[in-house]
C-alpha cells in the first residue's frame, strides 16, 4: 500500500513515534527498516517482501525525508540507495554515522570498487548491487539486524580482552589502542573480537562470514574491505606491512599478539 503523499510506504501499517522509555521486545513490536530509495517500483517491491516477512516497512524516496523521519522513529535496519535526487546517499550515511550506529545496507545500481570501498569506508555494514535475488536481499538483511541484537545483548564471562596494545572492553563496546581510543562500526569491533579469541591462530574466511556475517551470502571481497577498515584504525602503521592482522592467503586473517620488545619501542 503506498501511503498519501511522495515520501512514505508502510506495510504493516505504521505504528506511532515511540518514547525512549518504551520497552520494545520482538513480541510486542517487529523490526522496523527504513529504506530511502527514489524508484517507486524497487522500494514497493521491498516492502511487500519485507512486509511478508514481519517486518515494519517505510519508505521515502527523498534524503531529507528520510533523515527526518529516522530522527523522529526508532529504526533497526537503514537500506539506502547512494544515487538519490537531493542528497548523496554516501552523505547521508556520514551523517548518520555522527549521531547512531543504526545497521546500513547500501542498495545500489552502482557497482564500482570504489563505490564500494567508500560506502564501507564511511560506515556502512553491507554495499548490495542491484540486481539482487529477493531471498538473498532478505536474508542480508535479517542478519544485519540478528548482529545488533547480538551486540545489545549482555556478554557473559566474556567482557574484556587485553594485550600490550589492545584492550576491548566487550560490555561497554569500546577499544583502546595504545593508549587512545578507537571508534569502530559494530561490524568491526565484533570481527576485531572475533580475531583476538582466535588471537595467534589462523580464522577462516568461512568462520568470519559464520560468526560476524551470520550469513554465507557474503563475498571475501566484503570481509577483505572490512578488514582493511580495520587495520587503518588498529595499526600502528597502516602503509606498512601489517603488524597485527595478517593475512593467511588462501585461508583466512591471524591477529599476532604483540610481544614485549614491541610494545617497548613502540
Amino acid at each position: 500500500m503506498i501511503a498519501a503523499g511522495p515520501c512514505m510506504i508502510a506495510l504493516p501499517p505504521a505504528k506511532p513515534p515511540q518514547s525512549a522509555d518504551d520497552s520494545r521486545t520482538e513480541q510486542t513490536m517487529p523490526d522496523r527498516i527504513l529504506i530511502i530509495e527514489d524508484e517507486p517500483a524497487i522500494a514497493d517491491a521491498l516492502v511487500y517482501a519485507l512486509g511478508t516477512e514481519g517486518f515494519d516497512v517505510h519508505w521515502c524516496a527523498l534524503a531529507g525525508d528520510g533523515m527526518q523521519w529516522l530522527r523522529d522513529n526508532p529504526v533497526d535496519l537503514l537500506v539506502l540507495d547512494v544515487g538519490l535526487p537531493d542528497e548523496s546517499g554516501f552523505e547521508v550515511c556520514r551523517r548518520i554515522r555522527q549521531f547512531s550506529a543504526l545497521p546500513i545496507m547500501f542498495l545500489t545500481a552502482r557497482k564500482e570498487e570504489v563505490d564500494r570501498i567508500v560506502g564501507l569506508e564511511i560506515g556502512a555494514d553491507d554495499y548490495v548491487v542491484k540486481p539482487v535475488g529477493m531471498d538473498e536481499f532478505l536474508a542480508r538483511a535479517a542478519a544485519l539486524i540478528r548482529r545488533t541484537r547480538w551486540s545489545d545483548s549482555p556478554q557473559v564471562n566474556e567482557d574484556r580482552y587485553q594485550d600490550s596494545e589492545i584492550t576491548i572492553q566487550r560490555e561497554r563496546h569500546e577499544v583502546w589502542v595504545r593508549g587512545e581510543r578507537v571508534d569502530l562500526t559494530p561490524i568491526e569491533f565484533k570481527l576485531l573480537g572475533l580475531l583476538t579469541e582466535w588471537a595467534g591462530k589462523t580464522c577462516s574466511i568461512d568462520e568470519i562470514r559464520k560468526r560476524v556475517w551470520e550469513s554465507p551470502h557474503y563475498s571475501a571481497e566484503v570481509v577483505r574491505w572490512h578488514i582493511a577498515s580495520l587495520r587503518n584504525k588498529i595499526e600502528a602503521d597502516p602503509n606498512q606491512s601489517p603488524q597485527r592482522i595478517e593475512t593467511v592467503w588462501g585461508v583466512g586473517y591471524r591477529y599476532e599478539v604483540p610481544d614485549a620488545s614491541e610494545a617497548e619501542s613502540s
